[in-house]
């Protein structure tokens, strides 16, 4: 028989239960809407991560992915300095999303650029430019093939690389620079080739002719750096079993600007002579990526499915921008925060459209759906304090008494398909104490909104470009 006193405990123990309920259900259902995570997952390492792979099946057609400012890249290790800050990074990355806006809008402006030995002078026009991505690959070039890291872009055409004898300038890169006299397989495109006439549309640039009458080609970015050199022809190794013969590339003998460490760039965009065509009739015009958590960590650049793509993946229609073919347009309608669409008018996506793009950062949103969005990141963070914007940032916190956050879980709605972006996909850290939301509103509604590679981390994004559609699936890579 139970005494009055243990009975009275009872009392006491029912009731601050009865308490604890709301508070407990409080903290269940938030723990549900959040990714709750350790501040310290959100910060590089300075060391490589080799340890937490990719979860990429490693067959044919499979490049590993790194930073180009990150530790994996040889040409960062000892030289921090060189490494931009999150300042640079971030004009860098708005360099480049004016350069598309301006590109789609269709302005050009006349500056022009030195030629090389052998070219005439070429007018840059400024709105067809955009900066270079930030995510390198490996692959072989020539007879013997010789190994390039390359960043990879799906906002670019054209793939290039530095050449031999550099007739007016290479900047310094890892890799011995491709020399072309050392290939078996390597030949110059003629200006009356009919594969000249291509560079047009994807640089943005009529191709000259050299005083022996070869193709020459003129490629430049937002950041004002460029690759002048001649339009070629070369054979190109994804893997040691995946060869593309014939492969069109630009071989440049004056590459300016703010290239470092890396050979050139490999061209993912929608244009005849991207390695996404060229490769066609191997790859099925089919690849996926999966962008790391962090600058220190891999993930991986596949092509070609094998006739399998995972359940798991989410695809929703590819589209096709009125201004340029070559960027990855996608129907964004709405977003979510903690699993509740915002209340944001499905007009403000449609008037400028949206494409998805590998080389920008930080992801661009209209005007009015960017307020709806940080309106609610404010009111999910509200137990963190909020610090001074950052460049283009204006919604960020101070974690440093902090080891772990509660990030709020955001969603992007493609019509009636859901995608949830990565606990990784959230912030930009500034440093390893200071978190910034990884978004920005664009000046005004006429600009197209473009989902950057931030938002992108650790998922599997496939490009189906024959089937016209791209999926996304979670937990893609480390």
């Amino acid at each position: 028989m139970a005494s009055p006193f243990s009975s009275f405990l009872w009392v006491i123990l029912f009731s601050f239960s009865a308490f604890l309920c709301p508070y407990a259900h409080q903290a269940r259902e938030t723990a549900e809407t959040h990714h709750l995570i350790q501040v310290s997952s959100l910060i590089p390492s300075s060391t490589c991560n080799t340890s937490a792979s990719n979860k990429g099946p490693k067959s044919e057609g499979f490049l590993e992915v790194i930073h180009k400012y990150g530790p994996c890249f040889e040409s960062n290790q000892d030289k921090e300095q060189l490494v931009p800050n999150h300042i640079e990074i971030l004009l860098q990355d708005q360099s480049r999303v004016n350069s598309i806006h301006s590109r789609l809008s269709n302005n050009s402006s006349s500056n022009k650029f030195r030629d090389s030995q052998a070219a005439a002078t070429l007018p840059a026009k400024s709105g067809l430019t955009i900066g270079t991505g930030n995510y390198i690959v490996t692959v072989g070039l020539g007879t013997p093939k010789r190994d390039l890291r390359l960043v990879f872009d799906t906002g670019s055409d054209l793939t290039w690389t530095q050449c031999e004898p550099c007739v007016i300038s290479c900047y310094n890169q890892v890799d011995p620079i491709f020399n072309p006299s050392k290939s078996t397989s390597y030949s110059k495109i003629a200006c009356t080739s009919p594969s000249c006439s291509k560079l047009n549309s994807a640089t943005g640039y009529s191709p000259r002719c050299s005083s022996t009458s070869q193709c020459l080609y003129l490629i430049s970015y937002g950041d004002q750096s460029f690759s002048i050199g001649y339009f070629s022809k070369e054979r190109l190794t994804i893997t040691p079993s995946d060869v593309v013969e014939d492969f069109l590339f630009g071989c440049g003998q004056d590459n300016e600007g703010l290239f470092r460490g890396f050979a050139g760039l490999l061209g993912l965009g929608r244009n005849q002579i991207s390695v996404v065509q060229q490769a066609a009739q191997k790859y099925g015009q089919f690849f996926s990526y999966c962008l790391p958590a962090t600058t220190s960590s891999t993930g991986y650049l596949k092509f070609g499915n094998n006739g399998r793509v995972s359940n798991a993946v989410k695809f929703t229609p590819l589209l096709t921008l009125s201004r340029s073919a070559s960027f990855y347009g996608l129907g964004l309608t709405g977003i979510s925060v903690n699993g509740r669409q915002l209340s944001i008018p499905t007009s403000a996506f449609k008037a400028a459209g949206t494409l998805i793009d590998s080389g920008t950062v930080i992801t661009r949103l209209p005007p009015v759906a960017y307020s709806e969005l940080r309106t609610a990141v404010r009111a999910s963070m509200r137990g963190y304090p909020l610090t001074s914007p950052v460049s283009i940032l204006d919604t960020c916190y101070d974690l440093s008494k902090s080891m772990t956050v509660l990030v709020p879980r955001i969603g992007f709605l493609f019509g009636g398909v859901s995608v949830d972006l990565d606990k990784a996909g959230v912030f930009f850290m500034v440093s390893s104490s200071q978190a910034c939301l990884a978004f920005a509103g664009n000046n005004d509604a006429s600009q197209v909104a473009i989902i950057g590679n931030v938002q992108q981390k650790r998922l599997d994004v496939v490009y189906d470009v024959a089937g016209g559609r791209i999926g996304f699936g979670p937990g893609g890579c480390s």
